[in-house]
């Protein structure tokens, strides 16, 4: 049995689910496709590894489209000062909220939970069907009449497909959407502890030729721990007791971090840079990971997905009010396009180069980030700019994600 829909959104993850609560209530009838439901949430419960630091924009979108009091009703830390520095940390970088009138700069926040206020939330729309668990077997991409089937045999015919569905995304290739990509020679170490400090608002990264070591705060005395390096070390450090692991963490991070008194959790994930060619064709628009992926140094992976998943659904809604039966096609797709892919490039471009620049121990290299660094510091009219536009209060931000529209 086939099933009519205008929008089918592939991925119910966090970029998905919001597009779809950002869909909510309109003239769209959506189906959100998920492989797996969160976890519910417990109190109490130890944080998962996998969280995101999320910029005002982001909190911004998700308290628009209804989904951030269910994350606060969880939990969340926010953070209100960001430290960066090389050698020595008395030459650090401060980015203090205080310094530009705001409360705080960002929250952390688990993923799942993330998900699950999203989830919740696109849940109370009528106009929204949660297809979850289930499985994509196939899809059969035609211009404005695409055909997804499942693995419990049901069938989704959908006019317009938005893969929001990770980095190997389906949709992608059934739209025979090409992709440039590249693998880091670094990954991701991240562990869980509780550190004897109390609650901290501070989020810190110190830069070395393997890669930043990274401290990000959460609820109480726990914290996120990220430690990049290259995957052979990163593969030894995992294969250690908790005890020498501990000790290893102790003597590679600074001595900011105090004693941690605690390993809950530790896991590790590669990194990749990836760009889809395009993000849309007739019929299909790509959003979050499924049209872009990059380096995590500066925390702006979800939120750049957040961005996407505003700008595309502030051009269906504007097809929307102008009762535009094409909204699938590429002349009204295109806008989102224009708005996201550059903009994303950019960044990624960015993150390319702060990873080669900070990957070498050429020594005038290392004078010339140590000076930037310095000079960051030392511009007290450019640093108020740098961090109001990396919360997303400055600069090309959607209208969803605009505190003031």
């Amino acid at each position: 049995m086939k099933t009519d829909y205008d929008i089918v959104i592939v991925g119910g993850g966090m970029v998905g689910s919001a597009i779809a609560c950002a869909l909510g209530g309109s003239r769209y009838r959506i189906a959100v496709i998920e492989g797996q439901y969160p976890d519910a949430y417990e109190t109490g419960q130890p944080h998962d590894l996998r969280v995101s630091a999320l910029s005002v924009a982001s909190e911004t979108l998700l308290r628009n489209i209804g989904a951030w009091d269910g994350v606060l009703s969880r939990r969340a830390c926010p953070y209100r000062r960001m430290k960066v520095w090389e050698s020595h940390e008395s030459a650090a970088t401060l980015f203090d909220s205080e310094q530009i009138g705001e409360a705080y700069l960002g929250h952390i926040v688990e993923n799942r939970i993330t998900q699950l206020a999203l989830l919740e939330t696109l849940k109370q729309h009528e106009n929204i069907d949660l297809i979850c668990p289930a499985k994509t077997l196939n899809i059969d991409y035609s211009p404005g009449s695409s055909l997804v089937q499942l693995d419990d045999g049901r069938e989704l015919l959908a006019r317009l497909l938005i893969g929001a569905d990770g980095g190997e995304s389906r949709v992608r290739q059934a739209a025979g959407i090409g992709i440039s990509k590249w693998d880091y020679d670094q990954q991701a170490l991240v562990a869980s502890v509780i550190t004897d400090y109390p609650q901290q608002d501070i989020t810190w990264q110190q830069f070395t030729a393997t890669g930043p070591l990274a401290f990000l705060p959460l609820n109480g005395p726990h914290a996120s721990l990220v430690w990049y390096n290259t995957p052979d070390e990163v593969k030894r450090l995992l294969a250690l007791s908790d005890e020498a692991f501990l000790q290893a963490l102790h003597q590679r991070f600074p001595a900011c971090l105090g004693k941690i008194s605690q390993l809950l959790e530790r896991g590790a994930f590669p990194l990749r840079r990836q760009h889809a060619q395009r993000y849309i064709v007739e019929g299909v628009a790509l959003a979050g990971d499924s049209a872009h992926m990059i380096h995590p140094l500066a925390g702006q992976g979800v939120n750049i997905g957040f961005m996407d998943a505003a700008m595309l659904a502030e051009v269906l809604l504007q097809a929307a009010s102008e009762n535009h039966d094409a909204f699938y096609s590429e002349e009204v797709l295109s806008r989102y396009q224009q708005a996201r892919r550059s903009q994303n490039l950019l960044m990624m471009q960015t993150m390319d180069a702060f990873y080669r620049v900070f990957s070498t121990e050429n020594p005038p290299l290392k004078l010339l980030r140590n000076l930037g660094l310095g000079l960051a510091e030392r511009l007290p009219f450019a640093k108020p700019h740098v961090t109001r536009y990396a919360m997303g209060l400055e600069g090309p931000v959607p209208q969803l994600a605009r505190r003031d529209g």
